[in-house]
């Protein structure tokens, strides 16, 4: 006999077993199994949490465990379907380590990458995820892999060998989002990096495979449909994907919505007219709030005829992916319209500051932008950036995006529009020109790179002067991302360039600073020194501080301490007559830097008393990571221990485990854990630091390096040669979080990384950031007060804190804090 009924999370017929046989306490059966229970609670439970006052809605696929990868956020809908490809896909990428996944533009190839990512196992390595439909040309493709991996350029090294280097021999999964436009490129960086990183896996999103030996080829095929016969039987239906996305959006828009015998044919009508695919159908579904389904059946209808307006001779799903865009933006008011259009020159992305300044004018009023905004969210043509950035970041999807720059050319708005990309971009770049040192600041146009790089290469209309101050922002951000090769390549024409006279010694300044990244010394010095010569006759006391400072880091560079601290010198009293504190103070550590090198470490230690405190309150994480780390290098030259260790681990707190900003204060610990008579910790703090320092490529100051190595050859030769060996040992499992957690002596080296040291018994389930978060809980910090020290989103505090809940079996943070406390009254104290 033929079920009556099917399991409302995947679709399959109710039998009548055992597990969900028959009525229990009166009411039938939901479900086949005790997994597709569990899956349907786990996905409530998700909805109540993110939409608290939603109704029911259609069964979907529970989401997985979110990963906090690099560019990878959390879901902002539900994922539906797609249960089959994702498990080919896990078994593709199990035996192949090139997988590109193919398929029309819409169709969901990018999110079933993501999912596929974020529902990998713990430990299978770390993902990374990098977006190619903003980049301009060929030349920028290796740059943005290495920003997302966040791999910052050496001197000797750039380009696919830097990546290959960084990448080394790690597990990790290289998400390449939208290479068809650069795929002769894709192709070339795949091979080289599969060739030379054996651990490495890449998936790939295009619209054509990338052709490269050993590919494998997923093309994504749009979404199951309800087979002709189904009629309006709500059940039946439901076993198609297109349907269930459609009723999920649906119901996301309109609380309450259900697929019943009423509207069950006309909603697999809907589904089938755009033939599965994803990105018509949820554009469709969104209609739901302000129109029944027949009237959104009636407008597909009614907009068929746009079918030609395109390639005659495309596939249908292209031409159909045109018609819902087509008729979703007829349906916008002529205000939405506006700035719906307006917005396609906005390649990076944008916040509500960005839209308001480019999309204002007749007919949109500055007042209006935001709730156009809202509106063209909630209808799926732009989508909310994810990720940590505040204010919150869109983008309009790339197939969206091209629609309405035709809008935008077809309305004779495209001249204009640019005009008010560069007219608020310079905007920007004038409100950063206030920083003393604007490029060491990392201010707020780094968010707008793809945008300004957009703005350049698409020859938007400005004059040369506009034209310079642009290209020298981009170069700022480029060398502050430390990418010095793409920044060197924009000042190579701007520190010849007439138009840049005007700018002073801005440029060379810039350059100097960017060819000491690189390693050319000879080079650094001799544009420090122009860039001096060009701010002395102007009267400009900020410009001839920063081309002052350059000249002092290159010096520095080159090892010649006391002319560095004579610039310096200099530079502080410039700057003091500004008074500017923030800029005395990050000043006054350059100096202590170069006066520590010089052997004055007193002196250093009385600079950094005073602009700690001020770096404290206003500085980004960056230049208080350093300031920290010249603080406790300078307790530790005068023999306070006890205080460069705390210095030295608070840096560790603020600085993420993967960069070479926490090597500093490990090396910084590693001296005094030597210092104390620790020879163990000294010796295993010394070794990962090297190691980490080889797979970063990066070196320490000359002084530095040579204290660090000291250190090193002193720990072994006290050592014997069996705990010296185990030492090395430990050292190699000691990398990023585990790293910085055992420096910050939480015991995370693994089972007997210790050996028995100062730290063994103190094991514990956290991570490195987990243990972070919970010292900064039991400080009584809130999560959006522990952001910010740590750099990161209150979600993904929040996220942590879970975490560390659920691992120790604490509710409260009062328990937590108390964990903590206990945690540190019976940590052994190091002996001297």
């Amino acid at each position: 006999m033929s079920p009556s009924r099917i399991c409302e999370e995947c679709g399959a017929p109710l039998t009548g077993g055992p597990l969900t046989g028959g009525p229990r306490a009166g009411r039938p059966a939901r479900y086949c199994s005790g997994a597709c229970r569990q899956r349907a609670f786990r996905q409530r439970a998700a909805r109540r949490d993110a939409h608290p006052a939603r109704g029911a809605a259609a069964p979907a696929q529970a989401p997985p465990a979110v990963t906090h990868d690099r560019g990878l956020g959390r879901a902002l809908d539900s994922f539906v379907g797609r249960r089959p490809e994702l498990a080919r896909l896990r078994t593709l990428l199990r035996s192949s380590r090139l997988v590109t996944l193919t398929g029309t533009g819409g169709v969901g190839k990018t999110r079933l990458a993501l999912e596929y990512a974020r529902a990998r196992p713990r430990g299978a390595g770390r993902v990374d995820l990098v977006e190619l439909d903003s980049l301009q040309d060929d030349a920028e493709l290796v740059q943005s892999v290495a920003a997302a991996l966040g791999v910052g350029e050496r001197a000797g090294h750039t380009g696919t060998d830097l990546l290959a280097r960084a990448i080394g021999e790690t597990s990790r999964l290289l998400i390449l989002d939208n290479c068809e436009h650069l795929a002769d490129p894709c192709a070339h960086l795949a091979a080289t990096l599969l060739g030379r990183c054996p651990g490495l896996r890449i998936l790939a999103t295009s619209r054509e495979p990338l052709r490269v030996p050993g590919e494998v080829v997923f093309r994504v095929a749009e979404l199951s449909l309800a087979p002709p016969g189904s009629g309006n039987d709500p059940a039946a239906l439901l076993r198609a994907d297109a349907v269930r996305l459609f009723v999920d959006r649906a119901s996301a828009c309109a609380p309450g919505f259900r697929l019943d015998r009423g509207n069950g044919r006309t909603v697999a009508e809907i589904c089938r007219r755009l033939d599965g695919l994803t990105l018509a159908i949820e554009l469709a579904a969104r209609r739901a709030g302000s129109l029944p389904v027949n009237g959104i059946l009636a407008g597909l209808d009614d907009q068929l005829s746009l079918l030609a307006d395109g390639s005659r001779t495309g596939p249908r799903r292209h031409r159909e992916l045109a018609a819902a865009i087509d008729w979703s933006h007829r349906l916008l008011e002529p205000v939405e319209q506006a700035v719906f259009r307006r917005l396609s020159v906005l390649v990076g992305g944008f916040d509500h500051s960005a839209a308001r300044a480019v999309c204002g004018g007749d007919p949109v009023a500055s007042r209006q932008v935001l709730r156009v905004l809202c509106a063209l969210e909630a209808k799926s043509l732009i989508v909310r950036v994810p990720g940590e950035a505040r204010p919150a970041r869109f983008r309009q999807l790339t197939a969206i995006r091209a629609y309405a720059l035709e809008r935008l050319i077809a309305a004779g708005e495209l001249k204009d529009t640019r005009r008010r990309v560069v007219r608020w971009l310079n905007g920007l770049a004038e409100d950063a020109g206030d920083e003393v040192f604007a490029d060491q600041a990392g201010g707020g146009l780094a968010a707008e790179r793809d945008n300004l790089a957009a703005a350049l290469a698409q020859g938007a209309p400005c004059d040369g002067g506009v034209h310079v101050r642009l290209a020298l922002e981009l170069a700022r951000i480029r060398y502050q991302q430390e990418q010095p090769s793409a920044a060197r390549a924009l000042l190579a024409r701007l520190v010849d360039d007439a138009g840049s006279r005007a700018l002073g010694g801005e440029v060379p300044a810039l350059a100097a600073r960017v060819a000491c990244q690189q390693g050319e010394l000879a080079k650094a010095l001799r544009l420090g020194e122009r860039a001096v010569h060009e701010e002395r006759p102007r009267d400009s006391p900020a410009g001839l501080a920063n081309a002052l400072d350059a000249r002092a880091g290159a010096r520095l560079c080159r090892g010649e301490f006391s002319e560095a601290v004579a610039d310096l010198r200099e530079c502080l009293t410039v700057v003091a007559s500004l008074g500017n504190a923030h800029a005395t103070a990050w000043c006054s550590h350059h100096l202590a830097w170069a006066l520590l090198q010089a052997g004055g470490e007193r002196e250093a230690d009385a600079l950094m008393s005073h602009c700690l405190p001020v770096l404290r309150r206003h500085a980004p994480w960056r230049q208080l990571a350093a300031a920290l780390h010249t603080t406790g290098a300078a307790r530790l030259a005068l023999g306070d221990l006890n205080r460069a260790e705390e210095l030295f681990a608070e840096v560790l707190r603020i600085a993420p485990g993967s960069s070479f900003h926490a090597l500093y204060p490990v090396e910084g610990l590693a001296i005094v854990a030597a210092e104390s008579g620790d020879m163990e910790r000294a010796l295993r703090l010394c070794e990962a630091s090297a190691q980490a320092r080889r797979r970063l490529d990066t070196e320490a100051e000359g002084p530095w390096r040579r204290r660090v190595e000291e250190t090193a050859a002193r720990a072994g030769a006290r050592l014997s040669p069996a705990a010296r060996r185990a030492a090395v040992v430990t050292a190699r499992r000691l990398r990023g979080e585990r790293l910085v957690a055992y420096a910050l002596r939480g015991g995370y080296g693994g089972a007997g990384a210790e050996g028995g040291g100062a730290d063994a018994g103190q094991q514990s389930p956290l991570t490195g950031r987990e243990f972070m978060v919970a010292e900064l809980v039991a400080q009584g910090l809130t999560n959006r007060q522990i952001a910010g020290k740590l750099d990161l989103s209150p979600h993904t505090v929040a996220s942590h804190l879970d975490k560390v809940r659920d691992k120790l079996g604490l509710r409260t943070r009062t328990q937590i804090a108390l964990w903590v406390a206990d945690r540190a009254a019976h940590r052994p104290v190091p002996t001297r």
